[in-house]
């Protein structure tokens, strides 16, 4: 059962919860509920399916933001056979906020770099809330360079609010390792996979996302700004989050249409939550697949299919 439970989930868990009660007091032998049981599973699975195929924008942020929903290194358990994790920009300090690492994905080796939350009030403490300082952006950047001098692929997974906005990450230069990274990251002679995870929040994604490919999971959000602060600054009101969320078009089947990404992969029904271990085994088949391709363009091609990529994004007016 769901520690944390969304007002669209509330039917869906309570009925699940019966069908729990009706099995305990079935396996006890007192009484027959098999015939019960299944016909509330159907109920379950229809209503499952009705809920979860009309989801708003809002409700697949709420989602997106799930604190079950596995990060980064659930991931990187699962899917890697072997993991470094590598520390420190050699500047300031570690930042926990960024993994990063060097592993090995069926044979294939990579570079892994991705936002990290915290669950609990102290692991989150220690991540900060996976909003990066300066300094894990530095620290990425260090790694996928590494990768480069080795010819090795680049993987990000993304998945936070935002880079840390505190007096001392502006003072430690925080926009100008944004805008590093992505100086940097346009042109690294090796192939770079993004992978949105979960939220992708403003610069603090785009700064370890600038990539080859970007591939979206089913509920996760990618934007330049979260719903919260667009509804602050148009409507002068937070609460109007669910609004800005529709004006945003933030989520993955918005983003496939309008070209920005690359990719969606399905999850469970219900959401990455609902099954760690099959939304990672997806993950991982997308991430063999996607660099497969990747790593068979010369580096020219590459690199000019990179530009090409963000030279085509959008339209304006003069």
């Amino acid at each position: 059962m769901e520690a944390f439970i969304l007002d669209f989930e509330k039917p869906i868990i309570e009925l699940e919860r019966q069908i729990r009660d009706m099995r305990s007091l079935s396996d006890t032998g007192s009484v027959d509920l098999s015939e019960d049981i299944a016909r509330l599973e159907r109920k379950v699975e229809k209503l499952r399916e009705e809920v979860y195929s009309k989801l708003t924008r809002w409700q697949k942020v709420q989602l997106a933001r799930h604190p079950s929903r596995p990060y980064t290194l659930d991931y990187v358990k699962r899917i890697c056979s072997q993991f470094v994790e590598l520390h420190g920009d050699r500047l300031f300090r570690d930042d926990p906020s960024i993994i990063t690492g060097l592993g090995v994905v069926d044979s294939r080796s990579v570079a892994i770099v991705g936002h990290q939350k915290g669950r609990g009030t102290k692991d989150n403490l220690h991540r900060n809330f996976g909003m990066p300082h300066p300094e894990g952006y530095r620290k990425a950047l260090r790694v996928m360079k590494l990768a480069a001098k080795f010819r090795i692929p680049i993987v990000t997974l993304i998945d936070t609010p935002g880079a840390y906005p505190g007096l001392g990450a502006e003072e430690r230069g925080q926009a100008e390792a944004i805008a590093r990274n992505l100086f940097e990251m346009a042109t690294l002679p090796v192939p770079i996979l993004t992978v949105v995870i979960g939220e992708g929040g403003s610069g603090g994604a785009l700064a370890i996302s600038l990539a080859d490919r970007i591939v979206m999971l089913e509920y996760a959000v990618y934007s330049v700004i979260s719903p919260e602060g667009c509804a602050s600054i148009l409507y002068r009101d937070a609460q109007q989050a669910s609004k800005a969320a529709e004006a945003l078009k933030l989520t993955a089947r918005d983003l496939m249409d309008l070209g920005v990404i690359d990719g969606i992969i399905p999850e469970p029904l219900g959401g990455a939550h609902r099954d760690v271990d099959v939304m990672a085994e997806s993950v991982k088949q997308e991430i063999l697949s996607q660099l497969e391709t990747l790593m068979a363009q010369p580096v020219e091609e590459l690199l000019e299919r990179r530009v090409q990529k963000y030279q085509k994004m959008g339209v304006w007016k003069e």
